[in-house]
């Protein structure tokens, strides 16, 4: 029997679109591309969710491989705010997490993301004072989809495997799941009613 229902963040109870804090401050294409690239798509911002490296430290490896002054300015700026813009709430679903409330569901999260997520999880996550519990990666130092991950997840809050449900958008993610006896549903399509029927025949 199901009794809680595990949420990814990231595409799944959120939206998160890495270019949106770059456009808001670079006007530039190029530019934009660029900072883009070196600040989201980088080696540092896998090790600052797998909680391996300080803020600090991510970002002076990212600055060095920039070449001007204002290149660096504004990848420090769109470093230091990414946060702000780059995450809001999925439409539809505080709907979703509201109903699996009123069911009697527990709710948790967990995601792959930098410790400066838990500052910041209340005002993007939908509905986040309803939940029960929140896992970020860079808190136990691994990512899903390794076990330990998984593991974490159940011994921090006393759940069993095969009375969670696990709603993330990539299905190695839900395979990983699988392999520690937590089932689930892939989210790659983004399509919130489709979850809701899948969600409202758990038994």
């Amino acid at each position: 029997m199901i009794k809680n229902i595990v949420f990814d963040m990231g595409n799944v109870l959120t939206e998160y679109e890495p270019d949106l804090v770059c456009a808001h401050f670079i006007k530039n294409d190029a530019m934009k591309r660029r900072i883009n690239q070196t600040v989201f798509i980088s080696p540092e911002w896998v090790l600052l969710d797998m909680g391996v490296i300080s803020e600090e430290a991510a970002l002076k490896r990212i600055l060095s491989r920039l070449d001007s002054e204002e290149e660096r300015d504004l990848a420090a700026l769109c470093f230091e705010q990414w946060h702000l813009y780059n995450m809001h709430p999925k439409a539809g679903m505080d709907k979703v997490v509201r109903e699996l409330k009123e069911r009697g569901f527990g709710l948790y999260v967990c995601s792959n993301a930098s410790l400066r997520l838990p500052a910041c999880s209340g005002r993007v996550i939908p509905e986040a004072q309803l939940f029960d519990g929140m896992l970020f990666s860079a808190q136990v130092k691994c990512m899903k989809p390794q076990k330990e991950m998984y593991g974490h997840l159940f011994s921090m809050f006393h759940l069993k495997p095969e009375e969670c449900f696990f709603v993330d958008d990539w299905d190695l993610n839900i395979e990983g799941a699988a392999a520690c006896g937590m089932r689930g549903y892939c989210f790659e399509d983004g399509n919130v009613e489709k979850l809701r029927q899948v969600l409202a025949e758990l038994k």
